[in-house]
């Protein structure tokens, strides 16, 4: 397993290199920041003194190169925008993020599990139609308009939740609502799916013949065999949270890395969108890594072709 997970380990390493420096000639395809942050009236010597401050007077394959030799020591430079290292900037706003992603995986798990499970046992009937109607429905729904149709109408007719903020719990009920609606959907038809075909196992069905219901028969028998692509699809619903953090930072002012990414691009922080880009790109590896352990030790054949391909 080990030599499965170095493997995995590098090849994610080097993607997130090459994302890294992509993102890094994209963001200076915005424009300069001294357009933005020096009046329209300041001189010739104005911006190029505000250039030499900010590292932006040198060609851009030297800025480059100072960028990795900073980068390989962690340092992704100063903000502009917050006149702090870049790195601390994009590290405090990701325990909010990963807070609301932890949460709203779990609460999906549990719901897809339930109404796919019920959803395989009453195949082709009223459940099974009904749950597929509800989930495929949510699972279209856009992020942006179920996040303003939430205010409009639990916040600002309702009055039951506030608009903005996460100092309390019930501010936390419509961003976690926002960034779940589509992982539950997808997981409640994979689940749906590996329930059917493992119901259907010969295992399943002795057990059914020696009169095991059909709560044990699920719980104990089929949902461990069917977890295999339940554990790979959540895991990159996982990583790929960071699209509905950027939705809820944007619209519930949300204090996280998708709240730091967007005002960074805005601000055109270079700094800090290099520094949030490499902070995302190692919690998604983490998450895979650990996406991978959890899969290898559900099936031992990933282990064991691992070690072949040595």
């Amino acid at each position: 397993m080990w030599i499965f997970l170095r493997r995995r380990l590098l090849t994610s390493a080097i993607s997130l290199v090459g994302v890294i420096i992509v993102v890094f000639f994209l963001a200076r395809l915005t424009g300069s920041p001294a357009n933005l942050y020096l009046p329209e009236s300041a001189t010739q010597e104005q911006i190029d003194e505000f250039n030499r401050l900010n590292g932006l007077d040198q060609p851009l394959l030297v800025q480059f190169w100072n960028f990795l030799v900073g980068a390989v020591r962690l340092d992704f430079g100063d903000s502009i925008w917050q006149r702090r290292p870049a790195l601390d900037v994009a590290l405090a706003a990701m325990p909010p993020t990963l807070t609301l992603a932890g949460i709203a995986l779990g609460l999906s798990l549990v719901i897809a599990i339930i109404a796919g499970s019920i959803a395989a046992v009453y195949r082709f009937r009223f459940p099974d139609r009904a749950i597929s109607v509800t989930t495929l429905t949510i699972s279209s729904i856009p992020d942006f308009w179920f996040a303003l149709v939430g205010i409009l109408v639990f916040a600002v007719q309702l009055r039951l939740l506030p608009t903005s903020g996460y100092s309390t719990a019930s501010a936390w009920i419509l961003p976690t609502a926002t960034v779940m609606l589509a992982p539950i959907g997808v997981l409640t038809q994979v689940v749906r799916g590996a329930m059917i075909d493992a119901l259907g196992a010969g295992y399943v069905q002795n057990a059914r013949a020696r009169g095991f219901g059909t709560a044990r028969l699920v719980a104990r028998h089929a949902l461990r065999n069917a977890s295999l692509p339940i554990v790979s699809v959540a895991g990159d619903r996982a990583a790929g949270m960071v699209n509905g953090s950027i939705i809820v930072g944007s619209v519930f002012a949300f204090p996280g890395i998708g709240t730091v990414i967007l005002g960074a691009v805005l601000n055109r922080d270079f700094a800090v969108i290099q520094a949030s880009v490499f902070v995302v790109g190692v919690g998604v590896i983490l998450v895979n890594i650990a996406v991978d352990a959890i899969y290898a030790l559900i099936d031992p054949r990933v282990r064991v072709g691992a070690g072949k391909g040595k």
